[in-house]
Parts: C-alpha cells; sequence; structure tokens
C-alpha cells in the first residue's frame, strides 16, 4: 500500500464538506488493520469537529480514544485538545459518560474530558 496515497486520500476527506466523507472515513479509514491509516483517519475526523465525525472517535468502542492501539488513541486524544472551539467534542464526551454502555468507553470518555476541561 502506497501510504503517500492513502495520506493524500484521508486528507483530501478532512477537508471535503460533504456528509459523506464522514462515513467514508468511518467505514474504511477506523476499520483499517493499519496503525497509520487509523491513526490519519482519526486526525481527520476530528479536525472536522462535527458531531457526526467526533462521536465515531468519543463514544465507538474500538475507535479513536478507544482504540486498541496507543498510538491511535494518543493521536486522537491530542487532536481533540488541540480543537479551537471544544465545545461539541465536551457535548459529547459529557453525553458519552453519561449513556454509553460500556464502562470502558466511559472511563476513557471521562479521562479526556478532564483533560480537555484542563486545556
Amino acid at each position: 500500500m502506497n501510504m503517500n496515497k492513502v495520506e493524500k486520500i484521508i486528507e483530501a476527506l478532512s477537508i471535503h464538506t460533504d456528509p459523506e466523507s464522514i462515513n467514508v472515513l468511518t467505514e474504511v479509514g477506523t476499520n483499517s488493520a493499519i496503525d497509520r491509516v487509523r491513526e490519519l483517519t482519526s486526525r481527520a475526523l476530528v479536525r472536522k469537529n462535527v458531531h457526526d465525525s467526533l462521536s465515531v472517535v468519543i463514544s465507538n468502542q474500538g475507535k479513536g480514544i478507544n482504540d486498541l492501539s496507543t498510538v491511535v488513541a494518543m493521536t486522537t486524544i491530542n487532536e481533540l485538545l488541540s480543537l479551537e472551539d471544544k465545545t461539541e467534542a465536551m457535548t459529547i464526551l459529557e453525553d458519552t459518560v453519561n449513556n454509553h454502555s460500556e464502562e470502558e468507553v466511559r472511563d476513557n470518555a471521562r479521562s479526556v474530558k478532564a483533560l480537555m476541561a484542563l486545556s
């Protein structure tokens, strides 16, 4: 797989305004067996900074902050911390802490929410 081409495709999807770009990133990128692809995808989804993209990386088990790869999870957390407008991310974190059925996902969201409150 040519990672340069993959990076360019993910970058293009990250700036694309069509809401379907979120679905493509979610279906293809977050399900990749390659950590680097999931890392780039999580970063792209956070940078979109809209409800649907942030929900994927915050509330979905095995994706974003809940990825089994610490590199992917930490990249996602760092991207969330670097957002200029954290409003939507904080709302989704709060909803995840209060309503998600998986304890591990709730715990991760609680930790990231505390970090974001300090940043």
